[in-house]
């Protein structure tokens, strides 16, 4: 099941996606919840609710005519990992971490398939990282690892834009600051449900840079893995519906080539992780 969210006059409405358009969920089902992290928050039988009501009511609303949002426009936590992946670990020349690196962003970093990244006036070296976004579906304090897998709502491919002169070349390093400048967050398009990835670290994730392949690898290389890191994330603080996690990136970053690459007016990025739709964003001046 793949859903959508998107823009309307009656605020953000959670959508089924089908081949020839969008369904309203709560208008095919008034006993679904119009957001899309209500639905994945009624677990296993919101996905299948939300799946017979895509199916009786068949595509009502255009694409074209349809302004998407993140498919969680108004997640509590933006959880992200830091050197995730063995490639990546290597091609930076770092040890192997022993647990998962966190930081965060914030809702202003958030914007949809399309829309463009705005490269800040503040920074001039702004980095790309492809990343697989695990959604939350049933929220949870200390969830034990062997039954993280039951609170995970779907994924989605995501981008973690980075201001690397600040994330690194400031005094102290400043993480927060180089990761939370606005749009430095796209998700997107579409929502994959859980139980339509059989295995999330088998998948093909790739970007590319104006056309050209930057980042090419597979989330079998991922240190910790979608259950570590939800075990590990709730044994600090209780997640919610909805939340994101950002699982980290694969090798290719600009910062790590020679000459560095960095993001410019004009670029555009995509990132395209296997059995998901590719997102796509402009990339513009602030």
């Amino acid at each position: 099941m793949r859903f959508v969210t998107i823009a309307t006059d009656r605020g953000p409405r959670a959508c089924g996606v089908l081949p020839d358009g969008y369904v309203d969920l709560n208008a095919a089902d008034p006993g679904l919840p119009a957001s899309l992290k209500d639905i994945l928050a009624l677990g296993p039988d919101g996905a299948r609710r939300a799946s017979e009501a895509t199916a009786k009511a068949g595509a009502t609303i255009d694409p074209s005519r349809a302004k998407l949002l993140p498919p969680i426009p108004d997640p509590r936590k933006i959880l992200c990992i830091g050197l995730n992946y063995r490639d990546h670990a290597a091609e930076t020349n770092s040890p192997i971490p022993s647990e998962p690196i966190l930081f965060a962003k914030y809702p202003n970093t958030l914007i949809a398939h399309g829309e463009p990244i705005l490269l800040p006036a503040e920074s001039r070296q702004v980095d790309y990282e492809a990343e697989l976004v695990v959604v939350v579906g049933r929220g949870g304090r200390r969830i034990p690892r062997e039954r993280a897998m039951e609170h995970v709502g779907g994924y989605m491919p995501g981008h973690d834009v980075s201001a690397r002169d600040w994330q690194i070349g400031r005094p102290g390093k400043q993480w927060t600051a180089g990761k939370t400048f606005d749009t430095f967050a796209p998700t997107g398009p579409e929502l994959t449900s859980a139980d339509a990835v059989p295995d999330p670290h088998a998948l093909g994730i790739r970007l590319r840079l104006n056309g050209e392949t930057m980042q090419d690898s597979s989330t079998s290389q991922l240190i910790f893995t979608v259950a570590d890191l939800i075990a590990h994330l709730s044994a600090i603080m209780t997640l919610a519906p909805g939340d994101l996690i950002f699982t980290g990136t694969p090798p290719g970053v600009g910062m790590a080539r020679k000459p560095p690459v960095w993001l410019q007016p004009g670029d555009v990025v995509e990132i395209e992780i296997d059995g998901m739709t590719t997102l796509r964003n402009p990339v513009v001046p602030g």
